[in-house]
Formats: C-alpha cells, sequence, structure tokens
C-alpha cells in the first residue's frame, strides 16, 4: 500500500470520527451511562428484576457503542502517529506495521459503522414475517416459498432462531402464506429492510412451453413487542377459534387440533398460531402476535400521517416491488430504494442478503441525515 493511500485514508477516518462523535451524540452517552450505572447501584434495584435486566442491557450496549468508538478514535491517533515517523524515517518495519494495522482499523471502523444502524426504538426486538404470493397461482405461491428459504438461509448465517407459527400449502407448489417468528440479536433492525413487495422473473419451471414469467410476494414485518407495551385489548372484540392445521404443512408445524386463530373484530386484524401443541401456548403466542401488529397499526397510521404531512408517498401495493430477481434473461438483484446491485441471485436466494440489507439501512440514515 503507498503512503498517500494511507494518509489519505487516515484522513477520511478522522473526518468520518468526528462526524460520528457528533451524530452518535458520544457525550449525551456518556452522561446516560452515569446515570444508569447510579441506579444500578441502588439498594431496590433488583427488586424488579425484569426492569433490572433492560437497564442492564440498555447500559451495557449504551457502553460498547461508547468503548468501541474511543478505541477506533485511540488507534486513528495511534496511525497518524505512526504514519509520521515512516513519512520522516522510511523506516520499512515501521511502514509494514502501519500498513496491516491500517487494514485491520479500516475493517473495525466499517463493523462499527454497522452496529450503529441498529439504534432505532425497535431494532433490538424479536420479529415477526409473513411472506403473502400475490396474483399468479402455482407462479407466485412457488415464488414465496422460495423467499421462505432464503429467509430460513439467512437466519441460519445470521444464527437466528427461526419458529414457523403458520404455514398454509399451495395448491400445486409452493405456499398460500406463512407467518414466522424469528429471535436473534437485531433481528427486527435486519428484516424491517424486506417489507414490501419482491419481484421474480424466471423461465417458469410449471410451463411447458418455457416462457419467461413475472411473479410476485409481498412480506410484512413488524417488531414482536413484549408485555411492556400497553395494547388497551378488550377480549369481547377478539373472536378466538381453533382448529386443525391441514395440508402437506406438517413438516413446518405440528398438526393438531390447537391450532389458534384470532380476529381482532374492529380492525379485521387476524393472526394464527399453529406451532405449539396445547391450545393454551398457541393461543398465548397468537395474543403477543396480535398486539405487536395491533401497535404496528398504530405506527403506520402514525407515519402515514406525517407523510400526509411531508407530502410524501410511500404507499407499498402491488407492482411497487422493493426488490427485482431477475434470473432471466440475465441475472441481476435489485434493490429499487438502495440502488443496491448483485449479478448473483443464486447466491442471495441462499441467504447472502447482508450486502442488500445494509445498503438499505445506510441509504435511510443517509436519508434522513439529508432533511
Amino acid at each position: 500500500m503507498e503512503l498517500y493511500e494511507v494518509k489519505n485514508g487516515l484522513e477520511k477516518a478522522r473526518l468520518l470520527l468526528n462526524e460520528l462523535f457528533i451524530s452518535v451524540e458520544i457525550e449525551v452517552l456518556q452522561r446516560e451511562i452515569e446515570g444508569l450505572t447510579v441506579q444500578t447501584m441502588e439498594d431496590d434495584f433488583w427488586n424488579d428484576q425484569h426492569k433490572a435486566k433492560k437497564i442492564y442491557d440498555q447500559l451495557n450496549e449504551m457502553k460498547t457503542i461508547v468503548e468501541t468508538y474511543e478505541q477506533l478514535n485511540q488507534t486513528c491517533t495511534d496511525l497518524e502517529e505512526t504514519y509520521q515517523i515512516v513519512k520522516e524515517t522510511d523506516d520499512q518495519d515501521f511502514k509494514e506495521l502501519l500498513d496491516q494495522d491500517f487494514v485491520q482499523f479500516e475493517q473495525d471502523i466499517e463493523a462499527y459503522e454497522k452496529t450503529l444502524l441498529f439504534s432505532e426504538e425497535y431494532d433490538h426486538h424479536n420479529v415477526v414475517l409473513e411472506i403473502h404470493p400475490g396474483a399468479g397461482g402455482t407462479e407466485s405461491q412457488d415464488w414465496a416459498a422460495m423467499l421462505l428459504r432464503m429467509y430460513q438461509r439467512y437466519c441460519d448465517k445470521k444464527g437466528y432462531k427461526v419458529e414457523v407459527t403458520d404455514y398454509l400449502d399451495g395448491e400445486e407448489a409452493g405456499l398460500k402464506s406463512v407467518t414466522l417468528r424469528i429471535e436473534g440479536h437485531n433481528a427486527y433492525g435486519h428484516f424491517k429492510a424486506e417489507k414490501g413487495v419482491h419481484r421474480l422473473v424466471r423461465i417458469s419451471p410449471f410451463d411447458s412451453s418455457k416462457r419467461r414469467h413475472t411473479s410476485f410476494a409481498s412480506v410484512d414485518v413488524m417488531p414482536e413487542f413484549d408485555n411492556d407495551v400497553e395494547i388497551d385489548l378488550n377480549m369481547q372484540d377478539i373472536r378466538v377459534d381453533t382448529y386443525r392445521a391441514s395440508g402437506a404443512g406438517g413438516q413446518h408445524i405440528n398438526k393438531t387440533d390447537s391450532a389458534i386463530r384470532l380476529t381482532h373484530i374492529p380492525t379485521n386484524t387476524v393472526v394464527t398460531c399453529q406451532s405449539q401443541r396445547s391450545q393454551i401456548q398457541n393461543k398465548e403466542k397468537a395474543m403477543i402476535m396480535l398486539k405487536s401488529k395491533l401497535y404496528q397499526l398504530m405506527l403506520d397510521e402514525q407515519a402515514s400521517q406525517l407523510s400526509e404531512i411531508k407530502g410524501e408517498q410511500k404507499a407499498i401495493e402491488w407492482g411497487s416491488q422493493i426488490r427485482s430477481y431477475v434470473l432471466h434473461p440475465y441475472s441481476l438483484v435489485k434493490d429499487t430504494r438502495s440502488g443496491y446491485e448483485s449479478g448473483n441471485p443464486k447466491a442471495v436466494l441462499d441467504g447472502d442478503l447482508d450486502d442488500c440489507i445494509y445498503a438499505y439501512l445506510k441509504s435511510i440514515v443517509k436519508g434522513d441525515s439529508s432533511e
């Protein structure tokens, strides 16, 4: 690596660190850490263990952000000093160390930037994800199943735990609907990038004439809310139906008579759960899902009102896809929101989603900062 490349890289890194100091509000976090640390020393701190754990988690998260920033800032200073020594002495041993340390520093600062993408209120929550095929019968139902496989593979790579809470088979192939509960670090923060319509272009395996088909499937994503979120539910507004899981979905769910469907009548919001072996367990999970859906509806309504005030149009509907996966006549995945492109759709469909997701999350941050 040429010395001027290191110099330019360090100058850019220093500017970035100065920007992050302001945008991440490092000084504010330092004061909040001091305040929360005082709380943890109070005699009655552990009386409410659930609350205490949340405070500890919040404290540790803030500490990680601040301490990592301080380490990167110190590393940048050390590298700047080493650069000056190499520039003045032309010492090749120092130059070799400088190159190695600078490459590692670039990787570390990139990793830190990624962690900062998950600073929204619900990013750390688990996620409920639903996939529904669009019009087109077997074609779109098979596409929905391909998306399910893609997300399951992605979760395997991330170490996320996946639970299929509801599954309805397609008529000939694929699926009519599926609901997943995904548990893991920053699960919602990652999967919120997937909400919207996904478009597939390929030579249909179901068409004897081998014609090209375009299929659509919608992905709905919502954070799973715990009992700290207050949702005013009147049980008289909720219809409870029990049924038996049917079809070939046994590979995904337990076929018992304990499946539960909850319908919130005022909003016509429906959730189902058939992943557990007892009605009680399925009902408990369904209630959490219902609360999450209703809370998400409330958030969406607030966002919609804000969009109207700003004059924005961001409705998701058929034909307004967020991402296209083209397998024929060429190979391409393109995210229409961030502009991210990949010429390897097979890898993306095999679960290599991080680059696409991070490109979208970075585009959100840039969009917010430019307002």
